[in-house]
């Protein structure tokens, strides 16, 4: 009898990634076999995101051509992942399995419903090992769900609130990946910085974030640790120091600001006033003056006046962030800002204000990146290609920073060198090596 074989497609975050790789292990438990080629799928799954239009529009381009699939040969499909109710609405009748990835346990009955003959049962969603989609690299969710509730998000309404691993399966996975030569660790949540909080709400014991990352960064003696993503009203001056002191934490920091703008920060539901965000970034310079800092940005958010969005730009300029994820404003029917507010900002000046966004933040990259000329780095090498040369590698070093080195033959991939940093651009540096 042959092996049925399932293909997943994943949109999204690194937490959509790491829930990914959980789900392929639960469908393997299940005797299925993991195929790179969709064509070849007895079961097709798709991790989505209900986070921009974008992403969903891709999944209807997707159905269509399952059913003429589903004509000729059969065909098993799967939804899962953030999902809006009002997508949901819209999609669950397309699948044959729509799946709240936090009870993927019930992944069997599910399948067993869809086809016969699947009848094994699954262990909850946290107790499920992952299949690890890199040998070097592992994305460790230590927390799911959220409860900021910002007004334009939709990861309260498709994750839930917050909800924390327990300490110590987070610790026992992490052993377990350093025992196996793991070269970089990525902790993930909505709010990692509100880690165990939920916890002792219930009044069970559980340690904060802080002291979670320490106990994490003393694990190993090389090893590059980060987390995403932090939210800067829970970000407190104890986990700054823990940054600081660390000796496998990267020097390297995501946090999210979305606008320059008191008054769209306070319709975004954000908690924080520029002033307080911008002190924030400084207290962390000052104690790592070397960081890296990337944010996320939103231009084009309800009502966002030409000053609202000149302050945005300001903020960029003055606080120098190397990288950010800007997005335009896409209205996400079912939260409050989609209840509350028009989405009244043309799609041209959205468009507009993006480049804007962006090409300031070419410039601070590029300013950032020449402070690391003629300084010793270390990277971690992510893709070989050979040219007519020789071989370009490109990976990142520790500060997130790309980098590409020429070398007459190939590094490893997934593997640390140490190069020489010997020249500057906004998209990364170039390196040889030491």
């Amino acid at each position: 009898m042959n092996t049925k074989k399932f293909h997943l497609i994943i949109f999204g975050c690194q937490m959509n990634l790491s829930d990914a790789e959980r789900l392929a292990t639960a469908l393997k438990q299940l005797g299925y076999q993991e195929t790179e080629q969709e064509d070849q799928a007895d079961l097709i799954g798709i991790v989505a995101c209900s986070v921009k239009q974008t992403a969903v529009d891709r999944i209807y381009g997707k159905i269509r051509n399952w059913q003429i699939i589903k004509e000729k040969r059969p065909l098993i499909t799967l939804l899962s992942g953030c999902v809006l109710k009002h997508d949901q609405e819209k999609l669950k009748d397309k699948f044959d399995i729509f799946l709240d990835i936090k009870n993927l346990d019930s992944l069997a009955e599910d399948l067993k419903k869809a086809a016969p003959e699947q009848k094994l049962a699954l262990p909850s969603f946290f107790d499920i090992k992952p299949s690890y989609y890199s040998d070097y690299r592992a994305y460790v969710p230590i927390m799911t769900g959220c409860n900021k509730f910002c007004s334009y998000c939709a990861v309260p309404h498709t994750r839930g609130r917050e909800t924390s691993r327990p300490s110590k399966q987070i610790i026992a996975e992490i052993k377990n990946l350093l025992k196996n030569n793991y070269k970089e660790i990525i902790l993930l949540g909505q709010n990692v910085n509100s880690y165990g909080l939920d916890k002792k709400k219930l009044g069970e014991e559980e340690i904060a974030f802080p002291k979670l990352l320490k106990k994490i960064d003393e694990l190993g003696d090389h090893f590059w640790l980060k987390y995403l993503t932090s939210h800067p009203y829970d970000m407190s001056d104890e986990l700054i120091d823990v940054m600081k002191e660390g000796k496998n934490i990267s020097p390297y920091l995501h946090l999210p600001v979305q606008s320059g703008s008191d008054k769209i920060l306070e319709k975004m539901n954000r908690h924080y006033s520029i002033a307080q965000f911008s002190e924030l970034i400084n207290k962390i310079r000052k104690a790592q003056p070397a960081i890296g800092i990337s944010t996320d940005m939103i231009v084009g958010f309800s009502g966002e006046t030409e000053t609202d969005f000149q302050a945005s730009k300001k903020l960029v300029e003055d606080l120098k962030f190397n990288l950010s994820f800007t997005s335009q404003y896409s209205e996400r029917i079912g939260t409050t800002a989609a209840k509350l507010y028009p989405d009244d900002i043309d799609r041209q000046t959205k468009k507009d204000r993006f480049n804007i966004i962006n090409d300031q933040i070419g410039l601070n990259a590029k300013e950032y990146n020449q402070r690391l000329v003629n300084t010793n780095q270390e990277a971690l090498i992510d893709v070989v290609k050979e040219t007519e040369s020789g071989y370009k590698n490109i990976g990142k070093l520790s500060n997130y920073v790309a980098v590409c080195i020429i070398t007459k033959d190939p590094l490893k991939i997934g593997e640390f060198i140490q190069v020489t940093i010997t020249q500057a651009d906004s998209w990364g540096v170039q390196a040889k090596i030491k």
